[in-house]
């Protein structure tokens, strides 16, 4: 069916827009100011380095272009290994496609879906360069143990935090908790910036100023001061502006070539106003989880993500399990819910499973508890804050109805 179809149809929006947003754009519109790289940029970036906590806050178009700035910033070689968690959307780790890297896949924690630090530890070898993990549903990982491990190991560790937009561990951002952070503006996030962008965060300076390179059209290149001057006049002109370097450097080395993936200055005047709403967001994703979670308490064969308390979970997503124990065909329940008009998406299929990791040799039993999470176990339930009060009224009912049918003896939910 599509989305019309459903009384509680999936959110393709997962933050809101209103009166601020529209402010925001009229302003920017009715300026004469540049409308790219400009004031708002600097603007959003600045207020998102002071709430998640670290000295770079460098916006581009979208996640996934933060995903492969900061893969590339890592500069990784021919045979070079890179651990990577299964349980996320392919973006994570599509940029590694791309590289001459071994991609080695670790389990999850079947209590949370994020990486298992036991796992992570176990795939190290000498050659392994980094590690990529993602804040499954906006719940953080277990990263005070995932940089021990790293650090002992002297591995950079990549933390996606698409889904983590305020959350918060043990009184720290997911952003400012490993070396790199990454984070999306898409429509579905926690906040968006018109659809795409994303944001990229560090505290080394010279990781900085290279993104700040890479995000625009300039190189990410190794330069020196040249032993002369290049042309018979001494430096540029400001009439040179861009290219100026020519006049006064020497290039020894190119990285990364540099593409233009600078966020526009709308799209970072919305992002001003989406941080301003951020708190109201979560809090309202939080009282609907609260609920779900109060509805799924009556049944003992329904399995919670627990909440550690230092930790607070922006609820991205909300994933509850089945207990295998109980014998229930989960896709029987999740089509039984769709009868009821509550649209599903199951997030995320095992990426070592899709055809193009397949291709790089990985196969089904890598990840035994992901695969069996995901095949048998797992039910992504809606809680974006677009949701009515009607339709999360009409959610919990259809959740109450559904597994009271399958808790009674016989029933036909049971699997086969």
């Amino acid at each position: 069916m599509s989305p019309d179809h459903y009384l509680v149809p999936y959110p393709q929006r997962g933050s809101l827009l209103g009166d601020e947003e529209l402010d925001a754009l009229a302003e920017v519109v009715k300026s004469d100011l540049p409308l790219s790289g400009g004031v708002y940029r600097e603007t959003f970036e600045q207020r998102f380095r002071d709430l998640i906590g670290t000295r770079h806050a460098l916006s581009v178009t979208s996640g996934t272009v933060a995903l492969s700035l900061a893969i590339n910033l890592l500069d990784l070689r021919a045979g070079d290994e890179v651990i990577v968690t299964p349980q996320t959307y392919k973006a994570t780790i599509q940029p590694l496609l791309d590289l001459p890297v071994n991609v080695r896949f670790c389990d999850v924690d079947p209590n949370t879906l994020n990486a298992d630090p036991a796992s992570i530890e176990s795939l190290i070898t000498r050659r392994t360069r980094a590690i990529l993990i993602v804040h499954y549903g906006g719940l953080p990982a277990d990263m005070d143990e995932i940089m021990r491990i790293a650090r002992a190991h002297d591995i950079r560790v990549i933390e996606d935090c698409a889904h983590a937009l305020g959350s918060v561990y043990r009184g720290r951002r997911p952003g400012a908790l490993a070396d790199i952070g990454c984070f999306s503006f898409h429509s579905s996030k926690n906040i968006t910036t018109l659809g795409e962008g994303g944001m990229v965060t560090v505290n080394d300076d010279e990781w900085g100023n290279r993104l700040d390179r890479m995000r625009s059209n300039d190189s990410d290149a190794v330069f020196v001061r040249s032993p002369r001057r290049i042309g018979e006049r001494d430096g540029a002109r400001p009439w040179m502006l861009h290219a100026g370097n020519s006049y006064t450097h020497s290039c020894l080395e190119v990285r990364y070539s540099g593409t233009n993936a600078t966020l526009p200055e709308p799209s970072a005047a919305v992002g001003i106003a989406q941080l301003g709403r951020l708190d109201r967001l979560v809090k309202r994703r939080r009282e609907t989880a609260e609920r779900i979670s109060a509805v799924l308490a009556r049944f003992p064969f329904a399995r919670l993500i627990p909440e550690p308390p230092d930790v607070l979970n922006a609820y991205h997503l909300y994933t509850f399990f089945l207990d295998p124990s109980a014998g229930l065909d989960r896709d029987l329940i999740v089509e039984r819910l769709a009868e009821r008009g509550v649209q599903f998406q199951l997030r995320y299929f095992p990426l070592h499973l899709l055809p193009e990791w397949r291709a790089r040799g990985h196969r089904l039993g890598e990840c035994p508890v992901a695969e069996q999470m995901w095949f048998q176990q797992q039910i992504n339930v809606p809680c974006q804050p677009s949701l009515s009060e009607e339709q999360v009224n009409t959610l919990l009912d259809s959740l109450d109805a559904v597994l009271t049918e399958a808790a009674s003896s016989g029933s036909a939910l049971a699997s086969q």
